[in-house]
Order: C-alpha cells, then sequence, then structure tokens
C-alpha cells in the first residue's frame, strides 16, 4: 500500500506500511470538515512546524481499524495545512502492528528518532502502555484516538485520548443484555487492559441489573485456539454469551455455535464490531453489539474516501475511530497555536484550554476557524466530529454518545439508538 501524498510535508518510513481497515466513532456533532480556509482572518502570530508521529496499525489483529483512523489523520493534516494559520504539520507515518508481531518496538524508535514532539496513537490499550513511558520521557505529547481502557485516566500529563473509557461502553452493553431479557450470561475476554477493563465493566453493570455472569474465560493474544474457552462458557449454558475480543471474535463465534451457543445472542464490543458478512462462518443476525460514537455526516465520509484513495488505496467502507484521530489531530495543532510553541509539555498544558477547559471559550468547530480565534487574542473552544470533547481533569474526554448494534440475516449491523 503506498504512503499518502495528500499533506505538502507527509511522508513514511521506508518500508512501514500505511493501514487498512475498518468500524467506531464517538459523540457526533453536526460540524464537518474541510472548511475553507477564512478570508480576511487574523494574521498568525507564529509560523510553527509540528513534527507529529503517527503509530497506527497497518497489521496485526486491529489492522481492520487502521485505515479510518489514518485517514483521518491525513485529512485532518491536509485542512490545517492549506489553512495556513499558524502551524504547518510535518507527518510521520509508521505502523503499529500488535503484541504479536511487535511492528510497534521498530516504528516507535524511528518516530522518536525523526524528532517528532506529538504522536496521534497508539490504537491499542497494550501498545500505548509499552511505549508511553519512552515518549513522556522524550517530552512528546501522545494522544489515541482509540484507547479505551479505564487504567488511562491521569496516567501521564503528557498523555491524552478522544475516546471514551470502556466503563461506559461495558455499561451499556451490560445494561442492553438485561433489558433484552436475559437473565445468565457468559463472557469471553481478551487478557490485556482493554480486554479486562471491558470485562469488568460489563459484569458489574449486568450484575448490578439482577443478571449473574454463569461463566468468564479469558485468552491471551497471540493464541489461535479458543476451544477450551467455548467449552467452559457453553457448560455453563447461558442466555447469552458477551465476546470481547478484536478479529478473533472470527474464529470465536463458530466455535460457539458449533458448542450448542444461539449465536443470535452473541454481544460485541467496539473491537469486534463491524459488518462481518460471509468473513464469519455462522448466522449473527439478532446478535449485538455496542461501539462509542453518533453517526457521522455522508460528506466526512466522503473526504475520508478521497483522502485515501488518493494514491489506489481501496475505498473505506466504515469509519471507526475517524473522527476521534481526526480530531485528536487538530487538537494538537491548536494547541500548539495556543501555546506559541510545538513543544509537547506547551502543548500539553494548552489541550485543556483548546477542547473547552477555559471559562471563556469562543465555541468552533473547524481547524481555521478556531485559529482565526486564537490569532486573534480570543480563546477557542473546538467542539469536533466526534463529540464537544472537552479534557477532564484526568485528560479524558468528557461524555460520549454508545451506540447499540443489530446484526441482520446478511450479517452486517444497523443502529438502533
Amino acid at each position: 500500500m503506498n504512503a499518502m501524498k495528500g499533506s505538502r510535508t507527509a511522508k513514511v518510513f521506508a518500508g512501514i506500511a500505511l493501514i487498512s481497515a475498518s468500524a467506531i466513532v464517538i459523540a457526533g456533532c453536526s460540524s464537518t470538515p474541510n472548511a475553507e480556509p477564512s478570508e480576511g482572518g487574523e494574521k498568525p502570530a507564529v509560523d510553527l512546524t509540528l513534527k507529529l508521529g503517527s503509530l497506527l496499525p497497518a497489521t496485526g489483529s486491529l489492522a481492520f481499524l487502521g485505515a479510518p483512523m489514518e485517514a483521518g489523520v491525513q485529512l485532518a493534516v491536509n485542512e490545517i495545512n492549506e489553512a495556513d494559520a499558524g502551524v504547518t504539520i510535518d507527518l510521520t507515518t509508521a505502523d503499529e502492528g500488535d503484541l504479536d508481531n511487535k511492528a510497534y518496538e521498530t516504528s516507535i524508535t524511528n518516530l522518536q528518532n525523526e524528532g517528532i514532539t506529538a504522536m496521534v496513537g497508539a490504537a491499542s490499550s497494550s501498545v500505548t502502555k509499552l511505549i508511553l513511558d519512552g515518549n513522556a520521557g522524550a517530552g512528546i505529547l501522545t494522544v489515541s484516538p482509540s484507547n479505551t481502557s479505564p487504567d488511562f485516566s491521569g496516567i501521564n500529563p503528557l498523555y491524552f485520548r478522544t475516546a471514551p473509557s470502556d466503563n461506559l461502553q461495558g455499561e451499556v452493553l451490560g445494561n442492553q443484555i438485561a433489558e433484552d431479557g436475559h437473565k445468565t450470561l457468559g463472557i469471553i475476554y481478551q487478557n490485556d487492559p482493554y480486554g479486562t477493563g471491558l470485562f469488568e465493566a460489563i459484569k458489574s453493570t449486568f450484575e448490578g441489573t439482577g443478571g449473574e455472569v454463569v461463566a468468564d474465560a479469558s485468552f491471551n493474544q497471540g493464541d489461535g485456539q479458543f476451544n477450551a474457552q467455548v467449552s467452559e462458557i457453553a457448560a455453563a449454558k447461558p442466555d447469552a454469551v458477551a465476546v470481547v475480543s478484536y478479529d478473533q471474535f472470527a474464529t470465536i463465534a463458530p466455535l460457539l455455535g458449533n458448542a450448542g451457543v444461539d449465536t443470535g445472542s452473541l454481544y460485541l464490543v467496539d473491537g469486534n464490531l463491524k459488518d462481518w458478512g460471509t468473513d464469519v462462518s455462522v448466522n449473527l443476525e439478532g446478535s449485538k453489539g455496542t461501539r462509542a460514537g453518533a453517526e457521522l455526516p455522508q460528506d466526512f465520509l466522503d473526504q475520508l474516501n478521497e483522502v485515501w484513495t488518493a494514491d489506489g488505496n481501496d475505498p473505506i467502507d466504515a469509519v471507526t475511530y475517524s473522527a476521534e484521530a481526526y480530531d485528536a489531530v487538530i487538537l494538537m495543532a491548536l494547541s500548539a497555536l495556543a501555546a506559541g510553541s510545538v513543544e509537547g509539555a506547551d502543548m500539553a498544558e494548552q489541550m485543556g484550554t483548546v477542547s473547552g477547559g477555559g471559562d471563556k471559550g469562543e465555541k468552533c468547530t473547524t481547524y481555521a476557524e478556531c485559529a482565526d480565534i486564537i490569532n486573534g487574542g480570543g480563546t477557542a473552544d473546538y467542539d469536533g466530529l466526534s463529540g464537544e470533547i472537552t479534557f477532564d481533569e484526568n485528560n479524558d474526554p468528557k461524555g460520549a454518545a454508545i451506540g447499540v448494534y443489530e446484526f441482520g440475516a446478511d450479517n452486517t449491523t444497523t443502529r438502533l439508538k
């Protein structure tokens, strides 16, 4: 897959693949990107070049999430550079991979050696845990569009995320399972910060409704056999089964069906909820799942595809975390502009303010609009495509919408609420 050429200064390490994939988004607002640079706006008081790294999955178990996020990053970079409002992004992208292929080990070293002062990524909570200390030690501002583990709340002053904690998603899914009339539940989950966080949230919420989790079984990243976990769950004969995984779901679901579990009573999460079609060999009709975000406007999808297909990539058919990635880049650029600096610590001090944490911020929904406010001496309050965002004291976004989806006979999903 070719490197993207949409940015004047975008570049890619030789041999590092770019992303391909699909599926999630957060509380949306009606604003759409690609606003024209404003005529007659305030002249930028600074002329900064932000060396931005992107560490997102081109390979591994989360590769299907990569393309939407990488396209969101590139779209934001293009708009920031075209606005010519005081910040130019010099983007370098690298493959995150996963805990199995460990692509991130080489990639993060290359990014740090490149001299980046800000980074969007990693996608996986487990990978972020491994690279965050090194980034922070190098003074790099790290903003993830998809880390959802509760462990990250307040973890480091140089770390932010535009995705909500799994505590919220687990609560919504646990309540949905109970609302659907199920009294007993089995849970299969991956043994990492993402999986255990969601498992605990689903379990506590479901049990809080009076339900009972009659069996749970975990697996490790890199495992290829799930018969033992499936047998343990099936033996307990639960009314429903929640599966907290990434693409391992494609293997787990048929095993559950063969073990006598109703594959129309499965519950999925953001890491595995997508239009599976024929990629899963059992009928999922009636199964449900959750993922963060409101439905995004069609013009945003069109712009993502325009950016992504410019170098011959296949069109994106879903928008998983694309808005969160887009907003992460916009917020980092605005924080640099507000700080008058591209140093990670200086930008971090402004992230809360430009996201709406200031007392007197003026609402704005595009980079160009917000930059005009800042260049005019005002305080911008950016409301993005993933929601109002507004970082709290833990550098988490305040509030989010969690969508509930249901599978039809063709193993594709429809949003219910």
